[in-house]
């Protein structure tokens, strides 16, 4: 334990939110007092904390520091920096400008606020000379955004690509692993505290979108919204679809993607992808987090770790709060990220992959040929073509069915939907195709 120097500046702050991140941060800054000294060359001294309920007991916490008045709190004179843990976008907006506008920085890892007002609230810190960070924001306690932002920043980012959500990565691996259908590895991913009562925002790709739209923006120097994520989540899988990606020797994975394009537009999407096997990516199991990037000049990296909870994501809050105490205290501003390219978003049907479909069929001869010319209009290379199983038929249907699976060539999305489109109003289909997008092949 280093001994606290007196005469190194104070350095006040604001927090706003005491949940199980925030009660984790109030009480390192409050107990390694002399440490945070050490690394900042100043007191780091917690002020006061914003909540709903200041009489609520939260022990290891000085009940002097509650107060109920956020808006009180970001508007106050003497305070250096403000911690924003409490959540939601439109009222937390009004909260982190108003600190902003006066010149006080802020940490925060409020992914969704970022992914809807990054922009602006960036531009107010630019304007006032305040940081703005927000590691904790995207995959918890692994350092991925300031590597976007500060050690990659004099090289060419061509693609982001990872796991950002460990609720989902768990239900896939459970599914993977253990055969469990869907809605039993929702169950267990709720039983262990990864997955909350509602998962809507996990299960359907809300929180992956947001923290896409932040990963592209600072890779590809371009303000990329929430809402201009391509956004697909996996409670339509099934235990069949786990099944034929593993016949394949792939596996199943959520993820975030984000690359330039020929064109030079950033292609920002979430969606269930194929792997291969070989890929970095196949292999993160449970609710690990991980972040492929690569580049012109440094080629592939790849980022793993604990991408939620209390801790891993107070370490990132704590990280971020670090370096804009040394930056008060020298009276600088960090770089801010750039948005000097202005690229386009690119639509998702221009998005070019290889996909996987997967369709039950009548059993006999010259369905195949019928099936592949659906594609052969179209321009679509076929990669393989196998029968994977033959089925009785729906009762009342004397022809026997076959599973086909079909890989293609790169091809663009517009174009495979039309395929699946036409596909479906054949009279030799039988229920849904399956659709899958494939990527790591190259």
């Amino acid at each position: 334990m280093t001994t606290a120097t007196p005469e190194l500046p104070t350095l006040r702050v604001g927090m706003l939110g005491c949940g199980t991140v925030g009660s984790q941060v109030a009480r390192i800054i409050t107990q390694q007092h002399d440490d945070l000294a050490a690394r900042t060359g100043a007191h780091v001294e917690l002020v006061a904390i914003a909540v709903r309920d200041a009489s609520k007991d939260r022990p290891g916490i000085d009940p002097a520091l509650f107060t109920q008045d956020a808006a009180g709190l970001v508007a106050r004179d003497d305070l250096d920096i403000i911690i924003e843990l409490i959540g939601g976008v439109e009222s937390t907006r009004e909260l982190v400008a108003t600190a902003l506008s006066r010149g006080t920085s802020v940490v925060t890892a409020n992914k969704a606020l970022l992914a809807a007002h990054g922009a602006e609230l960036t531009g107010i810190a630019n304007q006032t000379g305040a940081d703005l960070y927000y590691e904790a924001a995207v995959a918890g306690a692994i350092p991925i955004l300031r590597p976007l932002r500060e050690s990659l920043v004099g090289d060419e980012i061509t693609m982001v690509m990872g796991i950002v959500n460990g609720t989902t990565n768990y239900i896939l691996d459970q599914m993977t692993t253990t055969g469990a259908d869907f809605d039993d590895a929702l169950a267990q991913a709720q039983g262990l505290g990864y997955a909350e009562a509602d998962p809507t925002a996990d299960i359907e790709g809300h929180d992956a979108a947001a923290k896409a739209a932040i990963l592209a923006s600072l890779a590809f120097h371009t303000r990329v919204s929430g809402d201009q994520v391509f956004c697909e989540g996996i409670s339509h899988l099934t235990a069949a679809d786990i099944e034929a990606v593993t016949r394949l020797g792939f596996v199943l994975k959520l993820l975030a993607v984000a690359q330039l394009t020929p064109e030079d537009q950033v292609s920002v999407r979430v969606h269930p992808v194929i792997l291969p096997n070989s890929h970095p990516l196949s292999s993160v199991h449970g609710a690990y987090n991980a972040i492929f990037v690569e580049s012109r000049e440094a080629g592939r990296l790849m980022f793993m770790g604990p991408g939620a909870g209390g801790a891993p994501t107070a370490s990132a809050v704590m990280g971020d709060l670090v370096t804009v105490a040394r930056n008060r205290k020298r009276g600088v501003a960090g770089h801010a990220p750039s948005g000097y390219t202005d690229r386009v978003v690119a639509p998702m049907g221009g998005t070019e992959c290889l996909f996987y479909l997967r369709f039950d069929v009548d059993d006999k001869p010259g369905v195949l040929a019928q099936a592949a010319s659906v594609f052969s209009r179209r321009g679509v290379s076929l990669q393989t073509v196998s029968q994977i199983a033959k089925l009785e038929g729906p009762a009342g249907h004397e022809q026997p069915l076959a599973t086909l699976g079909i890989m293609t060539h790169e091809t663009q999305e517009q174009v495979i939907q039309e395929c699946v489109a036409e596909l479906q109003a054949e009279p030799f289909l039988h229920g849904e195709v399956r659709l899958l997008r494939v990527e790591g092949m190259a």
